[in-house]
C-alpha cells in the first residue's frame, strides 16, 4: 500500500503549480516546483502539508489580503480532500493579524477539504472572538460549514491538540451542539457525536445531563446520542444505558462461548458464537458488545471494546450470536504474538471470555 504521504507527490505539485500559474501570472512555476519537492522524501504527510504552506508563502504577494484572493481563485480547481488543507493552512499560519479575513477564508475553504485544524490555530489565539463566529457558522446552509463550528471546536479531536479551556468549560461549545442536534447531514450528525463523545473523557456527567434534555423521538437526534454515548455503554455506565432504557443489571447466562481455533498467525480471522440465555421473567434491552485483550510489544494487554448487536430478549429466549474477527495490522493497530483474550460482554458488564494465541 502507497503511503498517506504520497499524496503530495511530484504529480500532485506539478498540477497544483500550474494551477497557481493559471490564475496569476506572477507565479513562477518551475521555481516553485524545485522549492516544494527538493527534501519531499525525508517529510511525513503532514509535514509536506506544512512545506507546501510554507513555500507557497515565498510565491504569493507579501499583501496577504491579495495572496487570499490568489487562493480563492485556485480553490476550484485544485483537487478535494486531504490536500486542499494546503489552504486553509496557510490562513492558520499568516492570517492571524487579518481576523475577519481569515474567518471568511475558513468558511470558504472548508467546503474543498476541512479547516478543522486551522481554525484550532485562531481558537488558541482568541477563544471567545472565534468560538462567537463558529456559532454563526452553526447556521449556515453549507453542511462542511455547519460541520466546520462542531469538528473544529472538539475538545480532543484527534491530530490536533486538546483545547484546555473547552475541557474545562464543555458549556462553551453548548449552543452549537444544540444548534446542530437534529442536522440533517449525517456528515454534521457524526462530528456532533464525536463532539460529545470527546467529553465523555472529562465530563461525562455534563454530556450526559445535556443529551438527556434532547428529543430522543428525532430520528437524527437520537442517532447522534447513541453514537455519543457509545464509549459510556462499553463501559456499563448506569446513566448512559438508562438514556435508551438499557437496564443497568440484566439477567442472561452466556451459553457456548467457542471460537473456531486455539491459535491464528497474522491475516487469519477468528470465528467465535455464542448464546444468551434470559433468566429473567420480563422483556430485556442488550447492548451485546465483545472485547480483545491485545497484546502489545511489551508483553502486556490493552483492550479494545467492539459492537455486535442490541436485542430485545424475552423471558426464557436463547439468542445466538457468531461473528468473525480479522487478525491484520493496520495504521492504528499492530499486532504482536501471545495470548489474547475475548470477552463477551452484555450493557458493558463481561460475561464470560476465552482465551486464544497469536502465533
Amino acid at each position: 500500500m502507497e503511503p498517506l504521504k504520497e499524496m503530495f507527490n511530484r504529480e500532485f505539485y506539478v498540477n497544483f503549480a500550474h494551477v497557481f500559474g493559471e490564475v496569476t501570472k506572477d507565479f513562477h512555476v518551475d521555481s516553485f516546483l524545485g522549492d516544494v519537492t527538493r527534501d519531499m522524501d525525508t517529510l511525513s504527510l503532514n509535514g509536506r502539508l506544512r512545506n507546501t504552506s510554507h513555500v507557497l508563502k515565498k510565491y504569493l504577494p507579501t499583501d496577504y489580503k491579495r495572496a487570499v484572493a490568489i487562493l480563492y481563485e485556485a480553490a476550484p480547481s485544485l483537487p478535494s480532500g486531504y490536500t486542499a488543507l494546503v489552504l486553509p493552512d496557510y490562513v492558520a499560519l499568516y492570517g492571524k493579524q487579518h481576523f475577519d479575513l481569515s474567518m471568511e477564508a475558513l468558511q470558504y475553504f472548508t467546503r474543498y477539504g476541512s479547516a478543522e485544524f486551522a481554525i484550532r490555530e485562531f481558537l488558541k489565539t482568541d477563544l471567545v472572538k472565534t468560538l462567537d463566529v463558529m456559532h454563526k457558522w452553526a447556521e449556515d446552509s453549507n453542511d462542511h460549514v455547519r460541520r466546520l463550528a462542531s469538528e473544529g471546536s472538539r475538545p480532543r479531536l484527534p491530530w490536533s491538540f486538546k483545547l484546555t479551556e473547552i475541557i474545562k468549560q464543555p458549556m462553551l461549545t453548548q449552543g452549537i451542539l444544540e444548534r446542530l442536534n437534529a442536522d440533517e447531514a449525517l456528515y454534521v450528525r457524526k462530528s456532533v457525536a464525536n463532539h460529545l463523545n470527546d467529553h465523555t473523557k472529562d465530563n461525562d456527567s455534563y454530556m450526559l445531563k445535556l443529551v438527556s434534555s434532547w428529543d430522543k423521538a428525532n430520528k437524527h437526534t437520537s442517532w447522534i446520542i447513541k453514537h455519543a454515548i457509545r464509549s459510556l455503554i462499553k463501559r456499563g455506565n448506569k446513566e448512559a444505558l438508562m438514556i435508551f432504557g438499557f437496564e443497568n443489571e440484566v439477567s442472561v447466562k452466556l451459553d457456548n462461548l467457542t471460537t473456531d481455533r486455539t491459535s491464528l498467525q497474522l491475516g487469519d480471522s477468528l470465528h467465535f458464537s455464542f448464546g444468551l440465555s434470559s433468566e429473567s421473567e420480563q422483556e430485556q434491552k442488550l447492548v451485546v458488545d465483545y472485547a480483545i485483550h491485545y497484546v502489545k510489544v511489551s508483553g502486556s494487554r490493552t483492550k479494545k471494546v467492539f459492537k455486535l448487536r442490541e436485542v430485545k430478549i424475552l423471558p426464557g429466549q436463547t439468542i445466538q450470536f457468531s461473528k468473525k474477527q480479522q487478525f491484520q495490522d493496520l495504521t492504528t493497530r499492530k499486532h504482536y504474538a501471545g495470548e489474547h483474550q475475548l470477552e463477551i460482554l452484555v450493557n458493558g458488564k463481561v460475561k464470560g471470555s476465552i482465551g486464544f494465541e497469536i502465533i
